[in-house]
C-alpha cells in the first residue's frame, strides 16, 4: 500500500433538478448551487468526510483536515444533504454558504486564496455563480454624421469587448424596476448578464444607475443596436462622467460641447453692444451671454424669466450684437401677441435706436412686403404670421423669436404649423410660463426649437407625459429635467432681487385696434370740437365741465369702451387693455404672485373680475359699494387668493397690504401721489419682498399725456381735480390733451 500526500480539489457545480426541504439549503433555489470537496490521491478520488478508506491508498488524515481548516475559514460550511433529493447521489463532501449571495465573495475572493494555498478549484460552465464581476465600463461619443453622435458601450471579458447596450436592453425589458422605479433596487444588489457565448457577468447596481438617469429612454427605442443622440444632447455624456463610475472617449468637440452646456449661466460673458441705451444688470449680463452661446453652437433655447425682468431688452442686446458683429445678414422676425407690437416698439426706440424695426400689422402691411430684408426687426403677431406665410417663407431670417412663445402651446394651430414652416438660422421662446397646464406645451416650444429633441408629439406622449403625468415617474421626470435644462434660462425675481432696486416700475403699452381705435378717434374729434367751442364762448367753468367730460369718455374708451354710456360704444366687444392685463395676470398667478389690481372706475373692476373668472382666476374685490371690508382683506392677506381689485376711494389709502409683490395701475391717475400712495399699500414696511409695479397704458391716447403731465405738469394735472383751478385752460393744453398725437 502506498502513502500519498492527498491533493485538495474543490468542484463548483450546479443541478437543475432537485427537491429540498423546507428551510434546508436550496430551498427556494431555482438551482441547486455546491462545492463538492475532494481529495485527489493519484488515481483515487476520496470526497471529504468520506469515512471508509480505499484498499489501495493510505490515508493521510492529519493533512486532509488541514487542508479543511482552510477551506472552514472561508464563506463555506460542510452541508447536510439529507433534505436534499436528486436522480443521482450528491457528493458527502457537500458545502455551502449560510447566505446565498455569499457565493459572489466565495468566487472572487475565496477562490484565489485557496489556489495559492494549492487547491485545484474547478468552475462547471453551468454554475450559478461562474461569473465574470464588471468594474469598469467603457463609453466611446463618435460624430455619426452631422450634428448627430452615437453612443457605444462596453466591457472587457477575457480580453475580449463585449457590447452592452443589447444586455441592458434586455435587463430593462425584463426588470422593468429599472425604467420606472429604480431607487426601489438596492446598491449592492447584483445584476446578472449572460453573452452570446455563454459566459455570465454580474455587475453592482450602483453602477448602472448613473446610466438608468441619464440614457434610460434611449432602450425604449424599437432598436438599440445605436444609441443615437443629437449633439445639443451632449450633457448626457458629462452628467454620467460626473457621476464617477463611467469613462468616455471620442469626439472632443462633442465632450467640450457636454461640458459648456453643464456649466450654463457660468459662461464667459459677452460685453453689451456699442449702442446699446441701457445698463444691462448681471442676470440680464448673463442672459445676453447664455443667447450668444445658443448661437455659436447653433443652438436654441427658452428665456424664461419671471413677467418684469427684462426679457424684451436683454433680446435687443443680443439682436445688436449680432448686427455689430455683421452676422445680422437678414433680419430678426418676432412674433408676439398682438397687444405687444407698440410694447416691443417703444422698447426697441428706447433701448436699441440703431434697430430698423418694422411693425407688419394692420391693413397697409402689405405695401411693406417688398422691403422686409430692409429692416434688423420685422414685429408680426400670432393672428398674422398664418395669413402672411407665403410672403415670409420666402425671406431668408436670422433670428426667429416667439414672445409669450405659450401663444403656441397648441401644435395643431394655423399659427404654430406656420412658425415651423419658417427657415430660421437661429430661433429663441420668450416666456414667463412654459408650462401652465401639461407637458404637451414643453414639447410644442421644443419641437419649434429643436425639432426631434423630444420626438414627435406621440413619443413624447408615450415615453415622457404619460409616465412622468399618469405615473409619476420620477425618473422620467428627472430625466426630461436634466435634458432639457442647458435650454431654458429661468430667473425668478425672487433669485435676482439683490440685483434690482426695492421697487421696479414698468409701463406696459399696448395699441387700441379696430373699432376700439375707430371709437377713440371719432369721440376724440367730437369731443375736441365741443371743447374748442366752449372755450371761445363758454365761462372758465363751463370750460372746465367740458374737459373734464371728454377726458373722462376718453378715458373709458381706453379702458374699457363698455364704459362709456354712448350708443356707439355699445358696438365695440372688445378691448385690448383688458386681454393684456388677462395675459399678464395668468402669467403672474403662474409664477406664484401675489398682486394688487387698481382703476378709478368701480364699473372697470367688475369687468376685470368678469375676465378673472373666465380664465378661472381667483379674486376679491373692494370698492365703495364693499360693505365688508375686512373679509377680502383677510382673504388676500392670507394666501386664499392672489388677486385683489381695489378701487382708488376705497383702498387708496389706509390699507396695509403687504402679502402683494405686484401692483397693477390698470388706468393712469392725474395725481402721481395718489398713484404713489395706492403703490404704498403693497410697498410699505413689513415688506419683505421686491415690489414690481406696472402702468398699463394704451399708446397715442389720452393715457400716454397723463404720464407726461405726471411728469412735467404736476400743477395742472392736480388742478383738474380740486375744487378750485388756479387758471382756466388755454388752447394750447387743450391741444395738449385731446389733440392727434400725431400732429
Amino acid at each position: 500500500m502506498k502513502t500519498l500526500s492527498p491533493r485538495p480539489v474543490l468542484m463548483l457545480e450546479s443541478r437543475s433538478a432537485f427537491i429540498s426541504g423546507h428551510g434546508g439549503y436550496g430551498h427556494r433555489q431555482k438551482k441547486l448551487d455546491y462545492a463538492a470537496a475532494y481529495f485527489d490521491y493519484g488515481a483515487v478520488r476520496i470526497d471529504a468526510g468520506e469515512e471508509a478508506s480505499p484498499a489501495v491508498v493510505e490515508r493521510d488524515a492529519s493533512a486532509e483536515q488541514a487542508w479543511l481548516a482552510q477551506l472552514s475559514a472561508t464563506e463555506l460550511y460542510k452541508v447536510s444533504t439529507r433534505h436534499i433529493y436528486t436522480p443521482t447521489p450528491l457528493p458527502k463532501g457537500f458545502y455551502a454558504p449560510i447566505e446565498y449571495d455569499d457565493w459572489y465573495h466565495f468566487v472572487k475572493q475565496s477562490v484565489p486564496q485557496l489556489q495559492a494555498q494549492g487547491w485545484k478549484v474547478m468552475i462547471a460552465d453551468d454554475f450559478t455563480f461562474n461569473v465574470v464581476e464588471i468594474e469598469d465600463i467603457a463609453g466611446q461619443a463618435l460624430e455619426s454624421e452631422a450634428g448627430w453622435f452615437d453612443i457605444a458601450l462596453g466591457i472587457e471579458v477575457n480580453g475580449e469587448q463585449v457590447r452592452l447596450e443589447p444586455l441592458l436592453a434586455d435587463l430593462f425589458s425584463r426588470d422593468v424596476r429599472w425604467l420606472r422605479h429604480p431607487d426601489a433596487i438596492a446598491d449592492d444588489e447584483r445584476v446578472r448578464f449572460v453573452t452570446e457565448q455563454g459566459v455570465q457577468l454580474v455587475i453592482r447596481a450602483q453602477r448602472l444607475k448613473p446610466l438608468v438617469r441619464n440614457l434610460a429612454d434611449l432602450f425604449e427605442q424599437p432598436n438599440v443596436e445605436t444609441l443615437r443622440v443629437p449633439a445639443w444632447d451632449a450633457g448626457r455624456l458629462e452628467a454620467l462622467e460626473r457621476s464617477g463610475r463611467w469613462q468616455f472617449s471620442g469626439e472632443r468637440a462633442v465632450r467640450e460641447l457636454a461640458q459648456r452646456l453643464r456649466e450654463g449661466a457660468r459662461l464667459a460673458s459677452v460685453a453689451p453692444p456699442q449702442g446699446l441705451q441701457a445698463e444691462l444688470r448681471p442676470y440680464q449680463q448673463q442672459g445676453l451671454s447664455w443667447m450668444q452661446f445658443l448661437r455659436e453652437h447653433n443652438l436654441a433655447g427658452v428665456l424664461a424669466d419671471d413677467m418684469g425682468l427684462g426679457k424684451t431688452v436683454q433680446t435687443l442686446a443680443h439682436i445688436l450684437t449680432e448686427k455689430r458683429s455683421g452676422r445680422l445678414q437678414q433680419p430678426a422676425l418676432v412674433v408676439m401677441p398682438t397687444t405687444l407690437i407698440y410694447n416691443w416698439q417703444q422698447e426697441a426706440a428706447r433701448f436699441s435706436p440703431d434697430l430698423r424695426v418694422l411693425a407688419l400689422t394692420g391693413g397697409q402691411r402689405k405695401q411693406h412686403f417688398a422691403q422686409l430684408g430692409d429692416y434688423d426687426i420685422v414685429l408680426t403677431t400670432y393672428a398674422l404670421i398664418w395669413r402672411d406665410l407665403a410672403v415670409l417663407r420666402e425671406q431668408a431670417w436670422h433670428l426667429l423669436i416667439l414672445d409669450e412663445a405659450h401663444y403656441v402651446k397648441n401644435s395643431r394651430t394655423r399659427a404654430a404649423r406656420a412658425i415651423r414652416i419658417l427657415e430660421a438660422r437661429h430661433r429663441l421662446c420668450l416666456t414667463g410660463t412654459p408650462l401652465e397646464n401639461h407637458l404637451g406645451e414643453l414639447w410644442s416650444q421644443f419641437d419649434f426649437l429643436l425639432p426631434g429633441f423630444l420626438g414627435d408629439e406621440q413619443q413624447f406622449t408615450v415615453r415622457w407625459r404619460q409616465p412622468i403625468e399618469k405615473e409619476g415617474d420620477n425618473v422620467k421626470r428627472e430625466l426630461l429635467a436634466r435634458r432639457i435644462r442647458p435650454f431654458i434660462l429661468r430667473r425668478r425675481k425672487s433669485e435676482v432681487a439683490t440685483e434690482l432696486p426695492p421697487k421696479t416700475t414698468i409701463v406696459r403699452r399696448v395699441e387700441l385696434e379696430g373699432p376700439q381705435r375707430d371709437l377713440y378717434e371719432t369721440v376724440r374729434l367730437a369731443l375736441h370740437l365741443q371743447v374748442k367751442q366752449a372755450a371761445q364762448r363758454g365761462s372758465a367753468q363751463q370750460q372746465r365741465v367740458r374737459v373734464l367730460d371728454a377726458l373722462l369718455k376718453l378715458r373709458q374708451i381706453c379702458c374699457d369702451p363698455r364704459l362709456v354710456k354712448l350708443a356707439e360704444a355699445g358696438k365695440v366687444k372688445s378691448s385690448a387693455k383688458l386681454s393684456l392685463l388677462r395675459e399678464m395676470v395668468e402669467g403672474l398667478v403662474e409664477e406664484g404672485r401675489r398682486i394688487l389690481i387698481f382703476s378709478q372706475f368701480s364699473g372697470m373692476l367688475a369687468l376685470i373680475a368678469s375676465e378673472l373668472s373666465k380664465a378661472k382666476v381667483p379674486w376679491v374685490i373692494l370698492t365703495g359699494d364693499t360693505a365688508d371690508r375686512t373679509t377680502p382683506i383677510e382673504r388676500f392677506q392670507s394666501g386664499e387668493v392672489p388677486v385683489f381689485l381695489i378701487s382708488l376711494k376705497a383702498g387708496g389709502v389706509g390699507l396695509n397690504l403687504t402679502a402683494a409683490d405686484t401692483v397693477i395701475h390698470y388706468d393712469p391717475w392725474w395725481n402721481p401721489a395718489a398713484e404713489a400712495q395706492a403703490t404704498d399699500r403693497a410697498y410699505r414696511i413689513g415688506q419683505d419682498k421686491q415690489v414690481f409695479v406696472y402702468k398699463l397704458i394704451t399708446a397715442g391716447t389720452i393715457e400716454e399725456k397723463i404720464l407726461l403731465l405726471q411728469e412735467k405738469k404736476a400743477q395742472l394735472a392736480g388742478s383738474l381735480f380740486e375744487e378750485r383751478s388756479p387758471s382756466v385752460f388755454d388752447e394750447a393744453e387743450i391741444a395738449a390733451l385731446l389733440d392727434d398725437p400725431t400732429l
